[in-house]
């Protein structure tokens, strides 16, 4: 790897061996470094490759723009919910967690506070990205010796969401605006709760996660397989399609947006198996 442009003595920017520029993070890396250079790959730490160039240039003036502790501090947690998670993570999230836990430090010390909106909605549908939140909170405040309101767990957990589900900040708001206001639907008209941590409750809200995002992103449903489900389910179990036709009906109301017959069924069926169970 050659190097392209030093951003500060542990980042630089690099091409690889397909010429594709990347960033690339290591202790002292990038100490007297010099375009054109060649860097010892055991020096390298971290490996930075974004979707687009435009993604690459926005990063490399985020990395010298902010302390090497809070770039550091994300990259810990990035790795731990990668790996809490199984999950792999869309690449922005080292560009939109970087940005987002700078300003969230230099806004505390600043004296400025500003309340998540979605605190409560993130700690109930999104429990395990939400403790993953909590962690970072305890990495910043350990590293930095500043402790960010309890809020910020549920920030944290949402760039956490975005990078899981591929996905903006402004739809993971929305989606999970979406699952509230359908699990309100569920407890203020069929007394169906989603506060417990049950099997099939868990099931359902992942269901419901991935329904609501292809919702907001108009992204369309398969088309219908087969009626004879849908006929079997509101015959044998009238009271669960009846909920999940209304859940559907709100979709297409608030959305605009008109759910499979097959969807219904599947609804319905989350639904069944969690009043059996209730």
């Amino acid at each position: 790897m050659r190097v392209a442009k030093p951003i500060n003595n542990n980042i630089v920017s690099v091409h690889d061996e397909n010429g594709q520029e990347i960033v690339v993070m290591g202790r002292g890396i990038g100490y007297k470094a010099k375009s054109g250079d060649d860097i010892p790959g055991h020096l390298v730490e971290k490996i930075f490759r974004m979707s687009s160039q435009n993604e690459i240039e926005r990063l490399k003036e985020l990395l010298s723009s902010v302390p090497q502790a809070h770039i550091d501090v994300t990259a810990e947690i990035i790795a731990y919910a990668a790996q809490h998670l199984e999950k792999r993570l869309n690449e922005s999230i080292y560009l939109t967690l970087t940005d987002h836990i700078s300003f969230s430090i230099n806004r505390l010390q600043q004296g400025m506070h500003f309340h998540s909106t979605l605190l409560s909605e993130i700690r109930q549908f999104y429990p395990e990205e939400y403790a993953i939140g909590k962690y970072g909170l305890q990495l910043i405040e350990q590293q930095t010796g500043l402790i960010l309101p309890k809020e910020e767990a549920a920030s944290i957990a949402l760039h956490i969401i975005n990078a899981e589900y591929d996905t903006t900040v402004s739809d993971s708001y929305y989606i999970t605006r979406l699952v509230d206001s359908i699990a309100s639907l569920l407890k203020e008209e069929a007394g169906i709760a989603l506060e417990e941590q049950a099997f099939f409750t868990e099931r359902f809200l992942t269901h419901l996660k991935y329904l609501t995002r292809r919702v907001i992103k108009k992204e369309p449903l398969p088309p219908p397989q087969d009626a004879t489900l849908y006929t079997l389910m509101k015959g044998a179990y009238p009271v669960a399609v009846a909920q999940a036709e209304r859940i559907a009906g709100y979709i297409e109301e608030s959305q605009q947006y008109t759910l499979s017959t097959d969807e219904i069924s599947s609804l319905a069926i989350h639904i069944k198996k969690i009043t059996d169970t209730q």
